[in-house]
């Protein structure tokens, strides 16, 4: 673990924007009037000549950035995941997914863990409706050097990429010196053969420390990141069903649409096991602390530990 390294995912976001901006003068950043948010605005001050604030109007936000990478231009384009996902969809689909042009779509605050700004804000719907359009690539990283790494990723592939941000600062875990990512790659981050916990985002973190506090109990299972939801690692799913014959996913989003529903339509398809799903239960979120919801919702250690716990008991 990288000790000492706490930051919310979107602080990552802009510090790699402003780094990558340093070798590459082709990369803009839009932003929807939330740039202190979803902190764009750490390349605002850097690059101000690059930044483009197109207000609240998400849906124009990513026709400029459509246009820009229609120009040659590699747009970052940021805001709230309910609107850069949910109130621009019609644009996204039809603006840069239909040309499968170089747009990258930042969707900070997503997940239970907004907190306090409530149900309206608390997007758990964004990667499900990512998926549903054709050619988009879907990064969830986990922590800090995920998601640097994630970003420099994103730039690299030509094409449009979605990336989910996390305004709660969370531990970083991977080790700087020893890490790449590569996009469609699921990271193995325990060994184990009784249950294969694939989870993706922030709840990563709490579910490595709910798989060791379940081998301290004889329960050896395996667990596996999966930052890239889409495309999907299809083989590390085909060999964790064979070997561990069980998996329960973790995410903190929809169990509608989202990474539950990509793994099981692999075993599915190539070979078929139990597959269980621990996120939101098809519901609204509410307002209240980050970190009281994520108990609440059974997505912090304890209620990651206690629903793998009643599965292996089924």
């Amino acid at each position: 673990m990288a000790e000492g390294i706490k930051i919310a995912t979107r602080e990552s976001f802009g510090q790699a924007l402003c780094e990558l901006a340093k070798e590459h003068d082709d990369i803009v950043v839009l932003d929807a009037d939330l740039a202190a948010a979803t902190k764009t605005e750490i390349f605002k001050k850097a690059y101000p000549e690059r930044f483009f604030d197109c207000g609240i109007a998400e849906g124009n936000m990513i026709g400029v950035a459509a246009g820009l990478a229609a120009a040659g231009k590699v747009p970052f384009a940021a805001s709230f995941a309910m609107f850069a996902t949910g109130r621009a969809y019609e644009q996204v689909r039809n603006s840069v997914g239909y040309p499968h042009l170089n747009v990258k779509i930042a969707g900070s605050h997503a997940g239970i863990s907004v907190g306090e700004d409530g149900a309206t804000h608390q997007c758990c719907e964004d990667i499900a409706l990512m998926r549903t359009v054709p050619g988009m690539v879907i990064l969830n990283p986990a922590d800090h050097y995920e998601m640097i790494e994630a970003v420099k990723a994103a730039y690299a592939y030509n094409g449009p990429v979605y990336i989910r941000l996390g305004r709660l600062a969370i531990d970083s875990f991977n080790d700087p010196d020893n890490y790449s990512f590569e996009i469609g790659k699921g990271i193995t981050l325990e060994e184990g053969n009784d249950v294969t916990v694939i989870a993706t985002g922030l709840v990563v973190y709490e579910a490595l420390k709910a798989v060791r506090a379940l081998k301290e109990k004889g329960i050896n299972a395996r667990l596996i990141n999966m930052h890239t939801i889409k495309p999907i690692d299809k083989d590390i799913i085909i060999k964790a069903a064979k070997e561990t014959g069980k998996i329960i996913t973790v995410e903190e989003h929809n169990i509608i649409g989202g990474l539950g529903e990509a793994v099981a339509a692999v075993t599915a398809e190539s070979y078929p096991v139990p597959v269980y799903r621990i996120g939101v239960e098809d519901i609204f979120g509410h307002s209240g602390p980050a970190i009281e919801l994520l108990a609440e919702f059974g997505l912090n250690k304890d209620g990651i530990e206690r629903k793998i716990l009643e599965i292996i008991k089924k």
